[in-house]
């Protein structure tokens, strides 16, 4: 079996590579795919959790969780993705620099 601090090593590298996808990328897309990533390392560092709280026992409320928040997170991904693709329509461009030039 895996141990708790196998999960953890994995679940912080996940956090560290959504947080360098927001640091450092211009492309909208990108963007969007740093937050998921963040999105799922929440995700599974709260079943482990939960799966490591007790000896033997597994919380299907944190499971339950899990998948509502899934969810919606696939709804806010579909919907940030539609802004994405209509501010390409408009402005021709995915670099989030540029975009902030348009503001009024």
């Amino acid at each position: 079996m895996i141990s708790l601090s196998h999960y953890l090593a994995f679940t912080l590298i996940l956090y560290v590579t959504g947080i360098y996808c927001l640091a450092t990328k211009r492309n909208m897309i990108r963007l969007i795919l740093g937050i998921e990533i963040l999105i799922n390392a929440a995700n599974i560092n709260f079943i482990v959790f939960s799966t490591n709280w007790k000896t033997g026992f597994v919380d299907p409320f944190a499971h339950s969780i899990v998948i509502i928040s899934t969810a919606l997170a696939g709804c806010v991904s579909a919907v940030a993705l539609t802004i994405v693709v209509y501010a390409y329509r408009h402005y021709g461009t995915l670099d989030v620099r540029k975009l902030k030039r348009l503001k009024g």
